[in-house]
């Protein structure tokens, strides 16, 4: 008789420095002291019922088994459609797009497409959380190459400086999670410029592309040939229509790096949720909800700077996204000189009012004093959190 206990074999982490995320961490604490949650990113309001009744409508026509892998090809046109609409190129729905299971598989897929072990990949701090796992999955090294602290704005010299022969990739974020802040026509331009004689591929994370406020503009990769030529560009339906839970976004792609993008894709997920297709692709042929985006975040961003501006935290500049990041030094609680981290746990718990450190988006945990707060909620939501926060 065999008397061993049962015993689970020990495992060596791949990713020994992840664990429980700050925004887990955030919203639990946020939870349990019945503050209000302006620290992840998502909405607090429902999305437009049309868009429910659309996917409801093909759920019941039967549309319910798996598509096609690079995903169905009318929710394919209407992106091509779109993006030729708004960037004025052209990507064939046949070869050059797939539909992915959000934003964040669509990064590692591509990740994972391009990346071999050694090879370098930079990326621009403060960054989403997902890059440098998945960089590190991949076998990659992470490069990392600080935005100008304040600004938040592209420093090209050390962009070029931390380009080497054994460069695989850099990704960027425009507008920028979590700053906020959008690259410009110049700074596309010197992209362009600097990776024109080498080999290193772009992936561009667009996916607060339909939250850039007047007078700017989006300038996706798209729009400039020799980016967009080696260019992965991820873009969120999540995002765009309210409905994060969905995990549904695009890749657009030359059709050489979209061959290889989906032989990762069809076997880290295959395909995404069918009737979700076809219910996107429905609400697309309307596109007033991505026009009239900018204008609808632009008026809850001036509501809470608003709000915000009678207190004594810094509004830095908010360009683009549905976050809004503010400069903690100048208030008068003495909890100012806390580290970010345990400044947002003070807030969280004493205030009534999540944030998000900007230091949990720095390899190296960064420290500047700067806060981000999710504006994307109800009108009456971010009324309890100013009420809260005029405390400061």
């Amino acid at each position: 008789m065999n008397t061993t206990s049962p015993r689970t074999p020990p495992l060596q982490t791949k990713l020994p420095k992840v664990g429980t995320t700050i925004f887990t961490v955030m919203s639990a604490l946020a939870a349990e002291k019945g503050a209000v949650n302006l620290g992840q990113g998502f909405p607090d309001f429902d999305c437009d019922p049309r868009l429910v009744q659309a996917v409801t409508d093909a759920m019941t026509r039967g549309l319910n088994q798996y598509p096609p892998m690079p995903g169905i090809p009318v929710l394919r046109e209407a992106v091509a459609a779109k993006v030729h609409a708004l960037h004025g190129r052209h990507y064939d729905p046949a070869t050059e797009i797939t539909v992915t299971a959000g934003a964040t598989q669509a990064i590692l897929t591509a990740i994972l497409a391009v990346v071999r072990a050694g090879d370098e990949v930079i990326v621009l701090e403060p960054c989403y959380d997902s890059y440098v796992p998945n960089i590190e999955l991949a076998g990659g090294t992470v490069v990392a190459v600080p935005l100008t602290p304040g600004t938040f704005r592209p420093d090209f010299d050390k962009i070029a400086a931390a380009i080497t022969p054994r460069t695989r990739a850099i990704l960027i974020n425009s507008p920028h999670n979590p700053s906020g802040t959008i690259w410009r026509d110049a700074d596309m331009l010197k992209l362009q410029e600097l990776l024109a004689p080498t080999d290193v591929l772009l992936i561009s994370d667009e996916v607060y592309e339909h939250m850039v406020y007047a007078p700017n503009t989006h300038l996706s990769a798209a729009r400039y040939p020799g980016l967009a030529a080696r260019a992965f560009i991820v873009s969120s339906f999540g995002k765009t229509y309210h409905v994060t839970g969905w995990k549904v976004g695009t890749v657009c792609a030359p059709a050489s790096l979209t061959a290889e993008f989906r032989k990762v894709h069809q076997f880290n997920v295959f395909t995404v949720n069918t009737p979700m297709q076809y219910g996107l692709a429905a609400y697309m042929a309307d596109p007033a909800p991505y026009l009239e985006l900018p204008a609808f975040y632009a008026a809850k961003r001036d509501l809470f700077r608003a709000g915000l501006a009678s207190t004594r935290f810094k509004l830095l500049p908010g360009e683009g996204t549905y976050f809004q990041c503010v400069d903690i030094s100048g208030l008068a609680v003495p909890e100012r000189e806390l580290p970010e981290a345990e400044f947002c746990q003070w807030l969280t718990s004493e205030i009534g009012v999540a944030a998000i450190p900007l230091s949990a988006f720095y390899g190296n945990g960064f420290d500047q004093k700067v806060i981000r707060f999710c504006f994307a909620k109800k009108d009456e939501t971010l009324k309890a959190a100013l009420e809260r926060l005029a405390r400061l």
